[in-house]
């Protein structure tokens, strides 16, 4: 009665239940492998046999009859007779080898790396890559172990880190400035994966892909690169006063009422302020050098023309200091 109170396996197969799932133990509990039961991997999966603590047999996609011929190395270990007729146990690991796609990697803080232009800098990134288990017992030896399952969340942290530091690593090396990255990223990632795939072949694994979306700057950094970019569109300062003084003559001229006053005289200082900057951008204005005989100073000192005019406090026109009244708006003068 308790030999036929026995279960035997006749059949024994896989499906995905769901995403994400990476090794999955078959349920063994008290059950035994009938011999010459059937074991089915489909493609996608490889199963591994698991006998007494140690690794027995591993089979590929196909159609498998459990007998001495198809389990050599177990039938060694266990050391059985030639007849092979009892039922045996052994723990059954299916893994799935399919591609795992859309996994995302970031950098958690931004990295610091030499940049040859700008010295250092620290930089963020993020991108997807792609994988799949490529030795099944490597990584059941080194990750999934007994587990009755093993997902993909589990592993998640150890790839992206892992990516991580050997960004940090290529950049380290790498030779293309940051500014041209934004051209290069494609070339960017394939260095990067060459770089990654000794790390994920020790672990059984296989990047097939890895892209690398974007690389920025912190926000505050962004600003100041930002600041430059501006400035080297603006190009010359001199002539790029002048046009934002002439901008704002309409503006100051159109205004009327109280605020007129107010205007004029924020134009006229405005004015001034160009005029100095103008002047301290001109070209040729280089220092003496040293040794060097000074300038006799002129003969008289020309009068300045701020000090015979001022500037009208309704319209900002140009007038002598001394009218009582604006020529041009007619707008009477303190």
């Amino acid at each position: 009665m308790s030999f036929l109170s026995k279960q035997f396996i006749d059949v024994i197969q896989w499906t995905e239940p769901e995403n994400g799932i990476l090794a999955y133990r078959y349920p063994m509990a008290d059950l035994e492998i009938q011999n010459g039961g059937k074991l089915t991997v489909r493609d996608s999966q490889m199963a591994v046999f698991v006998n007494e603590g140690r690794i027995a047999d591993v089979f590929a996609p196909g159609l498998y009859t459990l007998n001495t011929q198809t389990l050599p190395i177990l039938t060694y270990v266990m050391n059985w007779d030639k007849a092979f007729k009892s039922p045996f146990k052994s723990d059954v690991y299916f893994f799935s080898t399919r591609l795992q796609t859309d996994q995302r990697w970031g950098t958690a803080t931004p990295i610091t790396f030499r940049d040859k232009e700008f010295g250092a800098v620290r930089m963020r990134g993020y991108g997807i890559y792609a994988y799949r288990i490529a030795n099944p017992k490597v990584f059941h030896q080194k990750i999934s172990g007994s587990r009755d399952v093993y997902r993909v969340p589990d592993l998640e942290g150890q790839l992206r880190n892992t990516i991580v530091a050997r960004m940090t690593d290529t950049f380290a090396q790498g030779s293309v400035p940051f500014l041209d990255l934004a051209a290069n990223q494609a070339q960017f990632g394939v260095r990067i994966a060459e770089t990654l795939n000794p790390a994920f072949t020790d672990l059984g694994l296989s990047l097939e892909n890895f892209v690398v979306e974007n690389i920025s700057l912190p926000d505050e950094l962004q600003k100041v690169l930002d600041q430059r970019i501006s400035m080297n569109i603006v190009g010359d300062m001199g002539r790029y006063t002048q046009y934002q003084v002439a901008q704002s003559l309409p503006i100051a001229a159109a205004n009327e009422g109280g605020g007129a006053a107010g205007v004029g005289v924020g134009l006229g200082a405005g004015i001034t302020m160009a005029n100095s900057m103008l002047n301290a951008v001109k070209p040729g204005d280089q220092p003496a050098p040293s040794g060097a005989a000074p300038a006799a100073p002129p003969a008289t000192a020309p009068t300045s023309p701020s000090a015979e005019t001022k500037f009208c406090m309704n319209c900002g026109k140009s007038i002598p200091r001394s009218a009582k009244f604006c020529p041009e708006c007619g707008n009477a003068q303190s």
